[in-house]
């Protein structure tokens, strides 16, 4: 079973409640005591453009930002270390947040990376910050977006699978994310969902060609699906009312089943550069993540190779 040893966890400089590192705490306890990284890259433009200082003042004077945000967090981990949970703290000076979070994971080798959303006040969903998606696109490990809410014991995990692609890639991809699910889901003690959205009839297409038959061809599609959802379920032991097949957009189809199964962490796969489907973050589904009401774990196909990595 695959279970984190390694996590880290991106601190929120503008709150001393903090989601992610609770999340990476409760992992922790569930999978025999996982070595637990609080990270904050801080960047005060002010201290870069003070002219008058030396060099060496400037760096002084980051040094005492960096020491005061390390006992930050000290003070905000030690309930947990207290418990006996080991937690490192990490504070770096970086203009970049998501380069020196990454920096952190190859030099590391983090296997989770834990980071908190923010909600928006107005409308109940998540806000994803600039960080946020440069992570989901560039990160190699797994990563974990957190909302404020604890996982309750006997919920819902639901795992995105994409059953249109005729690829290996996409067919490993899919196989990842329905173990990363049954890992997940036997460490929390919950129930793995499946869901796959599969396009609506063309409406140009039936315009066009008089002889075009909509119903024959959407039945087709469904068909097809449905057929390949068996297959994966089987393949996985998922029972069949556990899987949903449904007409429609991935960024309409997979928020809608999530709110109704009332599932407490979504899992997909992201293609990272190469986007090839709507359900993996390219440049079509954004918006699937960005209407969600729960946590997300993305994962990459085996082989990524981020535009970030020190070794390429």
């Amino acid at each position: 079973m695959n279970v984190y040893k390694n996590i880290l966890v991106v601190a929120d400089p503008l709150q001393d409640h903090q989601p992610a590192l609770s999340r990476a705490v409760h992992l922790s306890e569930k999978s025999d005591q996982a070595r637990i990284t609080v990270f904050l890259a801080i960047y005060d433009f002010s201290y870069e453009m003070t002219s008058m200082l030396s060099s060496d003042e400037r760096q002084a004077m980051r040094r005492g930002v960096v020491q005061q945000r390390e006992e930050w967090l000290r003070d905000i981990t030690r309930p947990h270390t207290e418990n006996g949970i080991e937690i490192d703290i990490v504070v770096v000076w970086h203009n970049r947040p998501y380069e020196a979070i990454i920096a952190e994971v190859y030099s590391q080798h983090h296997d989770l990376l834990i980071k908190a959303t923010h909600e928006h006040d107005k409308i109940g969903s998540v806000i994803f910050t600039p960080t946020d998606w440069h992570l989901l696109r560039k990160c190699p490990c797994p990563v974990l977006l957190v909302k404020e809410h604890s996982w309750p014991e006997n919920g819902k995990v639901l795992a995105c699978v994409n059953l249109a692609a005729e690829n290996d890639t996409h067919e490993a991809l899919n196989d990842k994310i329905v173990q990363e699910a049954q890992s997940l889901s036997a460490l929390l003690n919950s129930e793995v969902n499946l869901v796959n959205a599969y396009p609506a009839t063309p409406v140009n297409i039936t315009i066009e060609l008089p002889e075009f038959d909509p119903a024959t061809y959407t039945d087709a599609v469904r068909g097809h699906h449905l057929t390949s959802m068996k297959a994966l379920r089987q393949k996985h032991g998922i029972d069949e009312e556990n899987t949903h097949v449904v007409e429609g957009l991935p960024e309409d189809v997979i928020p809608k089943v999530a709110e109704e199964l009332d599932a407490e962490l979504v899992i997909l796969g992201t293609t990272g550069r190469t986007g090839i489907s709507a359900v993996f973050i390219g440049n079509t589904a954004e918006h699937t993540i960005d209407s969600l009401n729960c946590d997300l774990l993305a994962l990459k196909p085996e082989g990524y190779i981020s535009p970030l990595d020190p070794n390429h």
